[in-house]
């Protein structure tokens, strides 16, 4: 007699249906009844999506209910209320990150759905704000930003500039995983964002000083290893020659190389051998290599002989001394 009492299966429609008007009556005091039955559907829509571990999921379904999410605008709702769910959200994450993998021939619909929706976008960025979801809003974002029309909403976002709070964040997973968006959105799609840098240097470079200045070690060591990945590569060719004519720059790279920390001492090296190696050096930069020409040679004589197994620094350094001595 038990099937008499067995609740019946919702379709695709009915569960996407039961999420949102679910979602909607969340309030500053959250329903509990909403919540449990918001948590019910998600399981059931994550197992369309991904199959219940014996059976695959059924293309028909899965297209069924993409077409419904879309419908209800329900990536949006549950991005919106991510707070608010009392339990666990990574099903919401699941579900979001299987719809934006899914591809029909070169289309990516739920690309091409949240592209018109630059809203979505900004509220996962400022869920670094939000310890309680800061990770699963990172979890989304990442997978947002493999795809290129939505790297440059995020881009051309004024909420942008907002990474450069978030990676300093004092909570060490959430500035780390701050970190991890920020770097995956200015080097996933290297046309675009030389681009975005060439267009926004002055206003970008001057958030970044900052994170070089930065009294929290991590921040210092990621954001110079970056800087020197963006400079170094062929697609910010122009950024690169721009950011090497600035006195400022080599100043502040040089005072890095002195770093109490060889890490960080290391990561200096390979943006002030830019400097160096550059033909066309600016001639306030070129003044100061010369100025500082015997001292950089006596530095750079013992700089970090202990990576006697490092043969491309060795190489580096070697043609660095060259250079500064034929000045």
């Amino acid at each position: 007699m038990n099937f008499l009492f067995k609740s019946k299966v919702k379709n695709p429609h009915e569960l996407v249906k039961t999420v949102r008007e679910a979602t909607l009556k969340l309030g500053p005091n959250e329903n509990k009844k909403a919540n449990e039955e918001i948590s019910k559907c998600l399981v059931s829509m994550r197992t369309i999506l991904s199959g219940d571990g014996e059976n695959e999921a059924a293309p028909d379904q899965v297209a069924q209910l993409s077409q419904e999410t879309y419908k209800y605008d329900l990536l949006p709702l549950l991005v919106a209320n991510l707070g608010r769910f009392e339990f666990e959200v990574n099903d919401a994450v699941h579900i979001f990150n299987i719809l934006l993998r899914r591809q029909i021939g070169s289309r990516w619909p739920t690309v091409e759905y949240l592209s018109t929706r630059e809203k979505t976008l900004t509220n996962l960025i400022s869920g670094y704000e939000n310890p309680d979801i800061a990770l699963n809003c990172g979890m989304i974002l990442r997978e947002c930003v493999k795809h290129e029309p939505l790297v440059r909403i995020v881009l051309y976002s004024p909420l942008f500039y907002n990474f450069f709070q978030y990676v300093e964040l004092s909570t060490f997973d959430v500035a780390s995983d701050a970190f991890a968006s920020f770097k995956d959105v200015l080097t996933r799609h290297k046309p675009l964002v030389a681009e975005f840098l060439k267009a926004n240097y002055d206003e970008f470079f001057k958030h970044y000083d900052q994170l070089l200045h930065s009294a929290n070690y991590v921040t210092k060591r990621q954001s110079l290893k970056l800087l020197g990945e963006l400079l170094l590569d062929r697609a910010n060719y122009h950024v690169m020659t721009r950011y090497i004519t600035y006195e400022d720059n080599l100043k502040l790279i040089m005072v890095l190389l002195r770093d109490k920390s060889k890490n960080i001492q290391y990561e200096a090296f390979h943006v002030f051998k830019i400097f160096v190696a550059n033909p066309n050096k600016s001639k306030p930069v070129l003044a100061i290599l010369k100025k500082n020409k015997e001292k950089l040679l006596g530095f750079l004589s013992s700089f970090q002989n202990d990576r006697k197994d490092d043969e491309q620094f060795a190489d580096e350094k070697a043609f660095l001394i060259k250079q500064i001595q034929a000045m």
